[in-house]
């Protein structure tokens, strides 16, 4: 069953990690490096964004909801409505950070900060 983007609604983790995240003038700012699961509401917690740094050094990850990453074919790269700027104001930390105490913390900080309905409400 499409989305209203015309997405199917199942994607496989695979085609996911790894893709590139573009701002909306179509400059890539990131990588999908991981996508972290709630396992007691069956939810996407956040995707996990990589920006920045040189072969992992200096890089800075960020908890984006799933709901800001729109697929463009075209772009063959996740589409976020936010400038380079924006995103590093962003809540961001190491991957074991963002995930520590069951991801909740970034979890609500980036659904907040991006403002973005919470499906656990």
């Amino acid at each position: 069953m499409p989305t209203p983007t015309g997405h199917t609604t199942a994607i496989r983790a695979k085609k996911v990690i790894g893709t590139s995240v573009k701002d909306t003038s179509g400059e890539k700012i990131g990588t999908v490096e991981d996508i972290v699961l709630d396992k007691q509401s069956n939810a996407i917690l956040f995707a996990v964004v990589g920006f920045g740094g040189v072969l992992g050094v200096g890089e800075k990850f960020h908890p984006l909801p799933w709901a800001v990453l729109n697929y463009d074919e075209e772009e063959d790269a996740y589409i976020v409505p936010y400038t380079k700027d924006e995103l590093k104001a962003a809540p961001a930390d190491k991957i074991s950070e963002l995930t520590a105490n069951d991801g909740h913390a970034y979890r609500d900080q980036s659904f907040a900060f991006y403002k973005v309905d919470q499906y656990w409400s």
